[in-house]
């Protein structure tokens, strides 16, 4: 691995690689002193220019715990609010010696398009309406912990997919190690183009959750993100509660302790009711344990071992 961008920069072998260190790195949470001397030398420098608390702080912590230098870098306090463009803000960055770049940006393909300007590593961790494939491998990292294999399991994703960097990263993921996703959403928040696309990955399509939901092995919600709308994507909040909501009622409809995931920030009681964000078989704060694991793993695969330069 010279840089994760996409899900689909690793075969099967390499998530399943990740998952094994994650697992080792799962270990270090639960240390009196949580320090790894793996990425000793190296630095490691994020550059958010999204909000964001979960990504960024695990990805801080995950740099830290494994002894590298981290810099934290945000487009309010960096040089891009002057105007200057991102491809001046990567290349000084790098001139200083960096090892590893993880970059937040609201632009799809933001990060394919800075790893063909610097000779760091670059980690996505987001790019717009694009992929996050950091988020995508803890998820399953998550569901294998609790499910088993999940070969054969049935994962519905259920939201805003129209606007989801997670739901494309996840069904990617999700369906290369054998799972069965549903993806379910109202006609206006399903993407356009997805009969042909969910025909050759191989997932299924659903307006209908009622429908979906007693068949699932794990539910997966989705935020409304309304910051990225532009129009009204449905009448009111309430109406898309009472259709596309994990609402108390809804809960009852799954079968006994089936994850419930949630890749955060959550919109309580807009497409997940407070009982089932709190409810028994949530795995909502797993995930964010988990993320860190996985983020340390990644980090751990790429900048462990032989000096890269790391020079733009």
């Amino acid at each position: 691995m010279k840089h994760l961008l996409s899900i689909d920069d690793l075969s099967t072998d390499e998530i399943h690689a990740l998952f094994a260190t994650a697992a080792d790195m799962h270990d270090v949470q639960s240390r009196e002193v949580k320090k790894l001397p793996a990425l000793r030398g190296r630095t490691v420098v994020n550059m958010f220019f999204e909000d964001s608390t979960r990504t960024r702080s695990s990805f801080e912590i995950a740099g830290k715990w494994l002894s590298a230098d981290v810099i934290n870098v945000s487009a309010k306090g960096s040089s891009t609010s002057k105007g200057e463009s991102l491809r001046d803000t990567v290349l000084t960055v790098c001139a200083m010696g960096v090892d590893g770049l993880v970059i937040r940006h609201p632009a799809s393909g933001a990060a394919v398009q800075v790893s063909e300007w610097v000779d760091a590593s670059v980690v996505n961790a987001g790019d717009g309406m694009h992929e996050h494939p950091t988020q995508a491998l803890l998820d399953a990292y998550t569901l294998q912990r609790r499910l088993g294999s999940l070969e054969g399991r049935h994962v519905a994703i259920i939201g805003d997919l129209t606007h989801s960097r997670v739901f494309r990263s996840n069904v990617q993921c999700l369906t290369r190690l054998g799972a069965r996703v549903t993806v379910v959403a109202p006609p206006t928040l399903m993407p356009s183009g997805i009969g042909a696309w969910s025909a050759s990955a191989g997932f299924e399509t659903s307006y209908d959750v009622d429908a979906v939901l007693p068949d699932a092995d794990a539910v997966m919600m989705l935020r409304v993100q309304r910051e990225r709308m532009s129009g009204a994507y449905f009448p009111s909040a309430r109406e898309y509660t009472v259709g596309y909501g994990l609402t108390r009622n809804r809960l009852a409809l799954l079968k006994p302790d089936v994850p419930i995931c949630h890749p955060g920030p959550m919109n309580r009681g807009l497409e997940i009711a407070a009982d089932a964000a709190d409810a028994a078989q949530s795995v909502v704060l797993e995930q964010v344990s988990s993320g860190l694991a996985i983020r340390m793993a990644v980090l751990y695969h790429l900048l462990a071992g032989e000096p890269q330069g790391g020079t733009a």
